[in-house]
């Protein structure tokens, strides 16, 4: 699970590729220069072999003559059973641990060695030049007149040591620069990648209802076109919105005219007639046009939270908006509405016409759900926390959240639009603020309680 959780990052998979890329071209790098190193050290253990063979056969020459001066006086064609008989025993060597040395003549038999020499591992003379046993490189050579070889031995396991030690220098660095690669790699991915975070987080903190095209100054070439894609689909859907919201809104108002001479024409209808049958289904009619006025009000406010501007140029008190909805509701003779407001101003960048449509839907509502007989308290603290309670039946849990939607209502028995909460949410999300249904009432056993945090400055 967290595997898969981290290849889906874009990230995780750059960098994965990259270090997984880089390291193996290290090691191939590392393994092709000790391989061609091992070829060149090869050619240089040779010429040094070599080299040895030459430099030793004329000094090994030279302290024969010097041991056996007969052989100054000899003639060329003496035989070397002489010279054998004469030489001194097997020297100290003093041209390396590493390398063996021994000098035969003709018949093969040994004039001089280095010291520790095994003869057992010259092979008999065949041709000069080198040749290889199970463990040793061998180098032979002759002196001029064919008289004397000289066999230098070189083990293989010192050669083998020795390359050894040249691959583990080669691959000791890399485990120091292959951990440290990846995580430049890691922080190098990470910062390319700095204008998709900021993509990603631009979208993951917006708003339901911020519609706003992205910026596109600052992005690769990759992104621009995604950014542009987005941009065009942010562009249809404000039009598409932008176009419910303003059939809505027209339509409403349109509607609002032929409804009121629709209510006017009932009500003189009702004022005309004797019938009581009649006078009951005017009264039917003039009830279901204004149910239909207060419908297309609604609509009208819906429209306002969805698409109009929320925020004012200049902050204004809350509670000059809130006393003014109040004193509407007293006026037409809805139940008692109890106002608690702070001392001092509780200033707040929002539009005073938005505020007054949320306060006024928030009482509306806890009017309408409210038992009959209480008053509905509101109360504006100075941390710009609007509270509405009434009391009243408690909601079940599940009731909560479905009240914010549109066109639903608590209970179906009462009437209503089912928009009033709807709009409040549209109003909150809009200008960030959080609002909470709690049910009961905090310190009671019942009612309702709708608590919006409103922004303030």
């Amino acid at each position: 699970m967290k595997i898969s959780k981290v290849m889906s990052s874009l990230q995780a998979r750059l960098a994965i590729a990259v270090g997984v890329s880089v390291t193996i071209l290290w090691l191939a790098a590392a393994v092709a220069t000790a391989h061609r190193l091992g070829r060149e050290l090869e050619q240089v253990y040779d010429d040094g072999l070599k080299a040895t063979a030459e430099r030793i056969l004329p000094i090994a020459r030279h302290d024969l003559r010097e041991g056996n001066p007969r052989r100054e006086r000899a003639d060329d064609d003496e035989d070397e059973d002489d010279v054998r008989r004469e030489a001194r025993p097997v020297r100290e060597a003093r041209y390396g641990e590493d390398v063996t040395f021994i000098l035969r003549d003709k018949q093969g038999g040994v004039l001089l060695s280095s010291k520790g020499a095994d003869v057992a591992i010259f092979p008999p003379f065949e041709k000069t030049g080198f040749s290889r046993t199970d463990t040793h490189r061998l180098y032979y050579a002759t002196s001029a007149d064919g008289n004397l070889v000289i066999a230098v031995a070189e083990p293989l396991d010192h050669r083998q040591e020795l390359s050894n030690k040249m691959l583990l220098g080669l691959l000791l660095p890399l485990l120091v620069v292959i951990p440290l690669s990846l995580v430049v790699i890691a922080f190098a991915v990470r910062y390319s990648l700095r204008p998709v975070r900021a993509l990603q987080q631009g979208l993951s903190h917006r708003g339901a209802q911020d519609l706003s095209p992205l910026p596109d100054s600052g992005l690769p070439s990759e992104l621009r076109p995604i950014s542009a894609g987005i941009n065009q689909l942010l562009g249809r859907l404000t039009a598409a919105f932008d176009a419910e919201r303003a059939f809505a809104a027209h339509a409403a108002h349109e509607l609002r005219t032929p409804v009121a001479g629709a209510i006017a024409q009932a009500q003189r209808i009702r004022s005309e007639t004797k019938e009581e049958l009649t006078a009951q289904r005017t009264n039917e009619i003039e009830m279901t046009l204004k149910r239909l006025m207060r419908m297309s009000e609604k609509l009208m406010q819906l429209a306002r939270a969805e698409g109009a501007r929320l925020r004012a140029d200049e902050p204004s008190d809350l509670r000059t908006v809130l006393r003014m909805i109040v004193q509407d509701f007293e006026r037409t003779g809805e139940r008692k509405v109890e106002l608690t407001m702070p001392e001092k101003p509780v200033y707040s960048p929002l539009d005073p016409d938005a505020v007054g449509i949320l306060s006024r839907n928030l009482i509306e509502n806890a009017l309408k759900h409210g038992a009959q007989g209480s008053p509905v308290e509101v109360v504006l603290d100075p941390e710009g926390v609007l509270c509405v309670a009434n009391e009243g039946a408690t909601l079940p849990p599940e009731a909560m959240d479905r009240l914010m939607r549109q066109f639903e209502r608590g209970n179906v028995k009462i009437g209503g639009s089912g928009l009033g909460l709807a709009i409040v949410k549209a109003i909150a999300d809009r200008v960030g603020a959080a609002v909470e249904v709690v049910s009961p009432r905090s310190g009671r056993s019942e009612g309702v309680e709708v608590r919006v945090r409103l922004p303030i400055t």
